[in-house]
């Protein structure tokens, strides 16, 4: 076979060892994505999606839009939840939730975080970084707890019991990771905090389900969570959305969310879908699949580090979650040639250097990898760390595995040929 890169030779042959280490992984991998594709299937056959009738444009206010309106139910299936809204004007994962909190939560509420401070981004929407006077939910009055995960990383099923012995009015879990090194939560793992808090609170039990769609089973609202929201740039959207998010769950609930996205009194029934149907439709579609091939580069990805040396969590081995894999590099030289070297085998912008820079909403200077057909889209083949201890690569993504194999590849021959290693 003819060879189109140039890998290190010590990458070729830690990457044989690897992919030898991760064959059993991939079979479980192939039968989740099977199970999930085949119930995406399902969902499309029992809405009797249309192209005559749901890939139709509309414009203005978007009164009865049947295209819409079935890919919520189509959504909603799909993940198991009572219903679902899926837009494109959601701009991001950040504001979807945004969305679903401020559409949930009331002046003098409470919202308690169980899965310890939430990421960077969701802060300021918190309140608990960012500017005076940006609106944010303690500017609204409402209150904010946390729970601080255990010695091991995971929920402190104790001290979240004894957390809700006062008033709260939300339960806020973080399913991925951000920008740390604690594992991501398994749906085994939520629906333990959901017994918890089911059994001593009423509050609404919401999830950041972000990077975990389509990755297991089973999601949060099959295990009791009350709502769950997030980017169709990432998972569900399946590398074909150009934009987007969604928010599944109780219908009740999903309801104040509609009232949010856009005014009371409107809700869901207004909002153009400007042609962009057809793109939501395929993306959700392609999600399941998708999905498993950023799964399989990220399994992939700590087995070739490991092989290399380097710590890595999740370890090759370990249950997935999410499509997040981290990789600890050390130091900045590191990090910085990991993110050059993977942006090498990018199908867009492969000539391009990442160099870090004051990225909005990080306290410390971020670098990114991201040759992707959409802009930040996280399930297309993407690195970034902020720079910062511990020196942690986080890495997501992979339309399919053998591209994705390439940059990885590409990522770790940098830091060789940059005698790193």
């Amino acid at each position: 076979m003819e060879k189109f890169f140039n890998v290190n030779p010590k990458v070729e042959k830690a990457s044989e060892k690897a992919l030898e280490k991760v064959k059993n992984k991939f079979a479980e991998i192939d039968r989740i994505t099977e199970f999930n594709q085949q119930k995406m299937l399902n969902a499309f056959i029992k809405n009797k999606v249309s192209e005559s009738a749901h890939f139709v444009a509309s414009t203005g206010y978007g009164y009865n839009d049947i295209g819409r309106e079935t890919l919520d139910k189509v959504m909603a299936d799909a993940l198991g939840a009572e219903d679902c809204i899926i837009r494109h004007t959601f701009t991001c994962g950040t504001h979807t939730l945004a969305v679903a909190l401020f559409g949930l939560l009331r002046p003098g509420n409470t919202m308690l975080a169980v899965t310890g401070r939430p990421y960077d981004t969701i802060q300021p929407i918190i309140g608990i970084s960012g500017e005076a006077g940006e609106g944010s939910l303690k500017e609204w009055g409402v209150n904010y707890r946390e729970v601080l995960l255990d010695e091991n990383g995971k929920p402190d099923l104790e001290k979240i019991k004894e957390a809700l012995k006062d008033d709260v009015d939300m339960v806020y879990i973080q399913r991925s990771r951000g920008y740390s090194l604690r594992a991501s939560l398994g749906i085994e793992e939520i629906e333990e905090i959901v017994n918890v808090v089911k059994a001593n609170s009423k509050a609404i039990i919401m999830v950041d389900n972000c990077y975990g769609e389509f990755v297991q089973e089973k999601e949060p609202v099959q295990v009791g969570a009350d709502i769950m929201a997030g980017s169709l740039i990432k998972n569900p959207g399946g590398a074909i959305a150009p934009c987007g998010g969604y928010i599944a769950g109780r219908k009740d609930l999903v309801e104040k969310c509609a009232y949010r996205m856009t005014t009371p009194g409107l809700g869901r029934e207004v909002g153009a879908t400007l042609g962009h149907n057809r793109e939501l439709f395929m993306g959700i579609f392609n999600a399941p699949h998708i999905t498993g091939e950023a799964v399989k580069s990220a399994v992939f990805t700590s087995a070739l580090f490991e092989e290399l040396g380097f710590g890595v969590t999740p370890s090759s081995d370990e249950k997935r979650c999410d499509i997040i894999q981290a990789v600890k590099l050390e130091n900045q030289e590191r990090l910085i040639a990991f993110c050059q070297g993977m942006q090498k085998g990018a199908p867009v912008d492969s000539f391009v250097t990442p160099e870090p820079w004051d990225m909005p909403g990080y306290d410390s200077k971020v670098i990114m990898s991201a040759g992707a057909f959409t802009l930040g889209s996280s399930i297309e083949l993407s690195a970034d760390a902020p720079l910062r201890e511990p020196y942690a690569v986080w890495m997501q993504g992979g339309i399919n595995f053998h591209t994705a194999k390439v940059g990885i590849m590409l990522a770790a021959s940098e830091i060789a040929d940059k005698g790193l290693i």
